[in-house]
């Protein structure tokens, strides 16, 4: 036996208690009381225990008025077809059916409010910094246990040794990311698992080491509510996912990952939390703000970053968060964040001090940090700026408006195409996609919208590839659009069908296969091509009434790479590109095959919603293959 003391930061409770057992006894014993340190707003309680693992839950007197109901967020009457559709008497009939709705429960929010300023309401939750929870079978967070192993008297995360810690890992602005969902990415249809885990993506490795990609993006792994979901709302923030694995699987698959050269990112939800995550419990307002900032971009209790208690010298908000971040960072060796809703938390004072503890705490190794920031805007990134790239949203809505409607604006491509354009200063500070967790694939969109399938989809979608692999900024892969996926987007339940890429005897699924080929190979001549890492980009030709556009890719070290894109809806014939930077030797790479030129233009035939990538070969350079 050995003593352990519990502690809970809770400044300006009244009381509280710890409940403890081990974790082999059914029912807990008997309350034991907190002492409070006034003089840095702590509750401790020193337990013996022996080796081994014990549940254990922490009793408040709640200073919380429990907003059991959040707001509704505002419709989208604007893009609600339906609603579009209604009569004017339906349409009113439905607004006034919102604001009487949205009426009703800000009036039962201040009845609790006031029901808890005058009653002394005790409440049962778990550690907020308990690394394991055990939920027991339901979705009570009130029933949830943490749990603490205890070896030689101190709390025991695990027990992993890291195996490949010093293996050299990309740069950022070589970086290739692949966002995917631990439940749903390493299944597939035919998969017995309810759900993937940790170790199933280990599975999945040398599959993504084939595509090429050298960085994974992890949507949320942190403890959420409910049997699936996306994790967007989390309940705790030093727990793991137990559906996933365990904290000592979750190492394993980063350390594989960093054995073969792929950096980890993970996505982290710092604007809001689960409105039955432990703090909202003890004392709301003083980690959250009272109400949100904006009601209609509201997902659960917003952290208040701006809150500092002069008396304890303290950011609660920061503090916390910051030490969850230190925690990811130290104990799982994580190589980068990607901050969820960064515009809604309205606070670049934060993020600079949580970024630079974030890289502090990661050392020498690369660390990336990437904001959702939409509409995207440079001040997140340049000089003033506390992120190193924010999602390039503005560059899917240009390629989609291109690929799903036809709608060719040059001047708009050229700006997305070239970040520079918007203000933004180099290749790591945006991250390109045709595609990711918050949309609808595009093959799912031209289906639905457009009624494209087939080889027309197909080759719309190899266009927007191109580009978005060859457009200065990082490019990021959805999990399944490279293998043409096709599943509306779900919260739910919704895993990669990786059927689509299997050997089938009528091959009825070669576009799939030859898809998969077509992003593996873009992928390593990005890569493997220098030019694609610098800020050296220039437009060689544009020619509006055919709706084509041409731009050179190139860097000091002498790589050079041509890519002419026709946007328009016609097979062009012998079509000519003048302004090429170089006579002599191109490889071109859609196509395979090299061609010379002379008086700096080439000619050749463009396929309606195709892009040519022409690699120059140089004296005594070797051939460029697929």
């Amino acid at each position: 036996m050995a003593p352990f003391t519990f502690t809970l930061y809770a400044p300006y409770n009244k009381a509280a208690a710890l409940k403890v057992k081990n974790a082999n006894v059914r029912m807990f014993g008997a309350d034991i009381m907190m002492e409070k340190d006034e003089s840095d707003g702590y509750f401790r309680a020193t337990v013996d225990l022996a080796d081994g693992i014990y549940h254990y839950q922490f009793k408040i007197v709640t200073k919380s008025w429990f907003e059991a109901e959040p707001e509704p967020a505002l419709p989208d009457y604007e893009h609600d077809e339906q609603f579009n559709e209604m009569t004017n008497e339906e349409k009113l009939e439905k607004t006034e059916a919102h604001s009487k709705l949205l009426a009703e429960i800000r009036e039962r929010n201040r009845l609790r409010e006031e029901e808890a300023t005058f009653t002394e309401i005790w409440y049962t939750f778990v550690d907020p910094y308990a690394t394991d929870v055990d939920e027991r079978g339901t979705d009570d967070a009130h029933k949830a246990v943490g749990i603490l192993t205890i070896k030689n008297g101190k709390r025991l995360i695990d027990e992993y040794e890291w195996k490949y810690d010093d293996c050299m890992l990309p740069p950022d602005e070589e970086l290739v990311i692949y966002e995917l969902h631990v439940g749903d990415f390493s299944g597939g249809e035919k998969d017995t698992y309810v759900r993937g885990q940790f170790k199933h993506i280990i599975e999945k490795i040398e599959y993504l080491k084939e595509l090429g990609v050298n960085a994974i993006e992890l949507m949320p792994v942190k403890e959420y509510p409910g049997n699936h979901s996306w994790g967007y709302n989390p309940r705790y923030y030093f727990a793991i996912e137990t559906s996933y694995g365990t904290t000592a699987d979750m190492k394993q698959m980063i350390d594989e990952f960093h054995k073969n050269g792929m950096r980890v990112i993970c996505d982290g939800v710092y604007n809001h939390s689960d409105c039955s995550s432990p703090l909202t419990q003890i004392d709301h307002d003083y980690w959250y703000h009272h109400n949100p900032k904006d009601v209609s971009m509201s997902w659960g209790p917003e952290w208040n970053y701006g809150h500092f208690d002069q008396k304890y010298n303290v950011w609660p908000a920061r503090k916390f968060i910051g030490d969850s971040i230190r925690y990811m960072v130290e104990e799982f060796h994580i190589d980068g964040i990607r901050f969820d809703a960064a515009r809604q938390i309205q606070n670049f004072d934060f993020l600079h001090w949580v970024t630079k503890e974030a890289k502090k705490a990661a050392g020498s190794k690369p660390f990336y940090t990437v904001a959702e920031f939409l509409p995207d805007e440079p001040c997140i990134t340049n000089i003033d700026g506390p992120m190193d790239g924010c999602w390039h949203d503005s560059f899917y809505w240009a390629l989609r408006d291109c690929i799903l409607y036809d709608n060719v604006d040059l001047e708009r491509l050229k700006s997305v195409i070239d970040c520079r354009r918007q203000g933004f200063f180099g290749v790591p500070n945006v991250v390109n996609y045709i595609g990711n967790h918050d949309h609808d694939r595009l093959f799912v969109e031209l289906g639905k919208e457009r009624n494209i399938f087939g080889d027309e989809a197909f080759r719309r979608i190899r266009l927007g590839v191109v580009i978005q692999m060859t457009a200065m900024g990082i490019p990021m892969i959805w999990m399944g659009e490279e293998i043409g996926e096709y599943k509306e987007k779900s919260p739910g339940v919704s895993k990669v069908d990786w059927s689509l890429i299997e050997d089938r005897p009528d091959n009825s699924n070669a576009q799939n296969k030859a898809l998969v080929a077509f992003y593996r190979g873009l992928v390593h001549l990005r890569k493997g091509n220098k030019a694609f890492f610098t800020t050296n980009l220039e437009y060689i030709h544009e020619d509006g009434n055919a709706k084509v556009l041409a731009f050179q890719r190139w860097s000091d070290t002498g790589d050079r790479v041509v890519v002419i894109i026709n946007f328009s809806q016609n097979f062009l014939a012998g079509y000519t590109v003048p302004n090429l930077p170089c006579n002599g030797c191109w490889h071109e790479w859609t196509f395979n095959y090299d061609l010379n030129n002379a008086n700096n233009e080439v000619i050749l035939d463009l396929a309606e919603h195709e892009a040519k990538i022409l690699v120059w070969r140089g004296e005594g350079k070797t051939e460029v293959k697929n």
